[in-house]
């Protein structure tokens, strides 16, 4: 009498079947499931790549006109604005005869001044701290310390980047929109701007930036198929006035991991003004054997 169930040779039969079973459809899945976490790969590294280089991007367009300084290809240097406007090039008359204990307070570049009339309006206001920059129109101007002078008995500054103290309303709207004051402290008895370039523009920049410098550092591939390198954001480091020869090695913010290779690149126009330029930025990012190449430009605004 023979009781239900499996005997030896066809339980080793079943397993054999599911084996090869098993083993064709790993072999079909396989290549889809290996697609699927390669462009998971590839897409996280285009969106790293693609924030790093607009926020590259959105810094040049802002940057102080001719402040963009580059030792070499690995890294380059710029001064973020936060805001600019127009300033008043020349007193109101009208209003000054009629208010000379409160009168206009213009700049035109001939003299010291202590506050100025700001003629439009700003996308955002300045801060104490902040730094008023007027006619930067060479590289170094704006990372330049001011040069002290003193003119009968009376110490004043001259330069085209000063720190603000105050940022209030003039006397009257007819006056201005605002009216910025320059740092009593630092300048006691007033500062003197260059003659600037026509149309009495100004910019602001930030005193929590200041200067902000972009680098990569280790850049390279190891054996296991991945960037070694990142992509650093320096900033509130202050001013140098010589022009950099290396790219930073302090701490910073990092933008992008698993950088593969980057290439900056600026080219001002050609000519005595250099009104505009450009900046060719590259980030090769790799990880497990996938990498993604970008590339962005971004014309810069050379005039102060």
């Amino acid at each position: 009498m023979r009781t239900s169930g499996f005997t030896l040779i066809e339980l080793v039969i079943v397993i054999v079947i599911t084996g090869i079973l098993a083993g064709m459809v790993g072999l079909f899945l396989k290549p889809a499931i290996d697609g699927y976490f390669d462009t998971w790969r590839r897409a996280g590294l285009t969106d790293l790549a693609d924030t790093a280089l607009r926020r590259m991007g959105r810094d040049i367009r802002m940057a102080v006109p001719n402040s963009i300084r580059t030792p070499n290809s690995q890294c380059f240097e710029l001064i973020p604005t936060s805001t600019g406007g127009r300033y008043r090039m020349a007193p109101d008359t009208v209003w000054d005869s009629a208010h000379p204990g409160s009168p206009s307070a213009p700049m035109d570049g001939t003299q010291p001044v202590k506050s100025l009339d700001v003629l439009s309006p700003m996308s955002a206001m300045p801060s104490t701290g902040d730094w008023l920059v007027i006619d930067n129109q060479n590289a170094n101007d704006v990372y330049a310390a001011a040069i002290k002078q003193t003119v009968g008995g009376k110490d004043y500054w001259i330069g085209n980047r000063a720190r603000i103290g105050t940022v209030g309303s003039p006397p009257d709207a007819s006056l201005g929109t605002s009216r910025i004051s320059l740092d009593g402290t630092a300048y006691p008895d007033g500062f003197q701007f260059p003659s600037a370039y026509q149309g009495g523009r100004f910019v602001a920049v930030a005193d929590s930036q200041q200067a902000v410098f972009y680098f990569c550092s280790g850049v390279g591939i190891d054996a296991n198929g991945n960037g070694t390198g990142t992509l650093y954001r320096l900033s509130h480091y202050g001013f140098n006035a010589a022009y950099p020869t290396a790219c930073p090695s302090s701490p910073a913010t990092v933008l992008a991991s698993h950088v593969q290779a980057c290439n900056f690149v600026y080219s001002p126009s050609q000519g005595a003004t250099q009104q505009n330029g450009f900046v060719w930025m590259q980030l090769v990012l790799t990880q497990a054997n996938e990498s993604v190449s970008l590339v962005f430009g971004e014309h810069v605004d050379n005039v102060p």
